[in-house]
């Protein structure tokens, strides 16, 4: 296992209160993360991958257990999934995700800061690392990712240690709010990227990175716009960088090559399981 895939899902249910509700589905969003990711990646399939799916009503210090536990493996990749809501502290300067039981008086007290997820990432043991986002933010989180510069929560999107893949959309609470794509449902960052996981890109190789995905994952998202774009509508998409050694079985390679073949379900079924070298081809 020393040299697979460490996943960490973490899908947090905000609770009952009508200021979190932007996070209602991100436990079904979080468990597509968790179902589809596994056997996905390349060299070293789902029995390479140790999966650590946190409860959606886990508290702040459960999520961090888990995620510091996790990073504490050696390995050759750290792939930590953020489902959810974000929050401000009062400055407008850090941000955290919501956790269950919170209250928009200490949701950000409660939450799962990002700081604390960035850290146990860049300390951890795995030689790559990559954050998946699929969160909404409110008014005052959204205002507070508009900021740039030094010691604002706009700069939490572009620490280089630790790539980002994703998206964040605006929410406003209430009826305002109804219309709005939310983490887990149609829409999110969570379903297109499972979806084109599972359906594969036509005309690629058999191995892709996260930014060989990106474009067919973007054509599935409702209301993106560019990353560090300012004053963005609707959403504010984290486009993964180039390079990286994640790579992805594209499974469109698989049903290409053997398209032209007349062979048994079972019998097809077999080739695509055992298709995929072990070994991505720069290895």
């Amino acid at each position: 296992m020393a040299g697979g895939v460490d996943l960490v899902v973490i899908g947090a249910d905000g609770g009952p209160d009508r200021a979190f509700a932007g996070s209602a589905h991100a436990p079904a969003g979080a468990r597509l993360l968790a179902e589809v990711l596994p056997g996905m990646c390349f060299d070293t399939g789902a029995a390479g991958c140790r999966v650590s799916a946190v409860a959606p009503d886990a508290d702040a210090n459960a999520m961090l257990t888990a995620l510091r536990g996790a990073a504490q493996h050696p390995g050759r990749w750290l792939v930590v999934c953020l489902v959810g809501q974000l929050v401000a502290d009062p400055r407008g300067r850090r941000l955290a995700l919501v956790t269950g039981g919170s209250t928009p008086d200490n949701a950000y007290r409660r939450g799962l800061a990002w700081d604390w997820v960035v850290s146990a990432m860049v300390h951890g043991d795995q030689e790559e690392a990559l954050l998946l986002v699929d969160a909404v933010a409110d008014r005052d989180a959204w205002t507070a990712l508009e900021r740039t510069g030094e010691d604002t929560a706009g700069e939490l999107l572009g620490y280089s240690r630790v790539p980002l893949w994703g998206r964040i959309g605006r929410y406003a609470p209430g009826r305002r709010g109804r219309g709005a794509v939310l983490p887990g449902d149609e829409g999110s960052f969570s379903r297109a990227l499972t979806t084109v996981l599972r359906q594969g890109v036509p005309g690629a190789p058999a191995a892709v990175a996260p930014s060989d995905l990106q474009p067919a994952v973007a054509e599935l998202l409702d209301g993106g716009d560019p990353s560090g774009s300012s004053g963005a509508p609707g959403a504010r998409l984290l486009v993964p960088p180039q390079g990286g050694r994640l790579l992805m079985r594209n499974r469109a390679a698989v049903r290409g090559a053997l398209a032209g073949l007349s062979l048994s379900e079972e019998l097809l079924a077999v080739l695509w399981r055992e298709s995929a070298p072990t070994e991505p081809p720069s290895a």
